[in-house]
């Protein structure tokens, strides 16, 4: 049952995904690339296990930016954000702003973290590989992160702090703070192997 989908849909009426490719072949399922013009699914996914990667990866970026603080609860106030920082990151780099995000979230993604595995009242950390919906989820969590750290108490608007973040973390920069946590989380899965 494949679902036919109009080519003339563009994300927020000016983007297409269209020739958008997720080179990693353990996140392919785990990003969404539905074009859909107002990015709002309503929850729809909330009950079934894993269907949160049929969410298109742009609503989920504005998700993660809706939690705690200023902005928590306020979806169309989190769109915006994302829109605008999607028309600041396609003037800066001259490419699709949706490529960008899934190259940031490739990027950002740990492959190995660790775990805590208590015996005998010691705590002993694992080192244990990251399942592939685990590892979008802590690269959104960490670009969004980033973006709401460098524009706080700064009169730099989040919309340029989520842009910024989103072009270092595409070109692997570790000026970004996603590719910085994702280091210091496989440093530190490396160093308790």
């Amino acid at each position: 049952m494949s679902q036919t989908i109009s080519p003339n849909i563009l994300v927020f009426g000016k983007w297409s995904t269209d020739g958008i490719t997720v080179n990693d072949p353990s996140l392919q399922r785990y990003i969404a690339l539905k074009p859909i013009h107002a990015p709002h699914m309503g929850g729809r996914y909330a009950k079934k296990r894993f269907a949160k990667s049929e969410v298109p990866i742009y609503e989920r970026l504005a998700n993660h930016l809706m939690k705690k603080g200023r902005n928590q609860g306020k979806k169309l106030k989190a769109l915006n954000i994302v829109r605008k920082a999607f028309v600041i990151v396609e003037s800066r780099t001259k490419q699709n702003p949706i490529q960008i995000l899934v190259r940031a979230i490739e990027n950002a993604s740990p492959r190995e973290e660790t775990t805590r595995i208590l015996l005998g009242g010691i705590v002993y950390h694992v080192a244990v590989d990251s399942a592939p919906q685990r590892r979008v989820d802590l690269a959104l969590r960490w670009i969004c992160e980033g973006a709401r750290m460098a524009s706080f108490n700064n009169p730099k608007p989040i919309e340029e702090s989520l842009a910024e973040e989103l072009i270092l973390a595409a070109s692997n920069d570790s000026k970004s703070y996603a590719i910085r946590k994702k280091e210091e989380v496989e440093r530190v899965a490396l160093a308790s192997r």
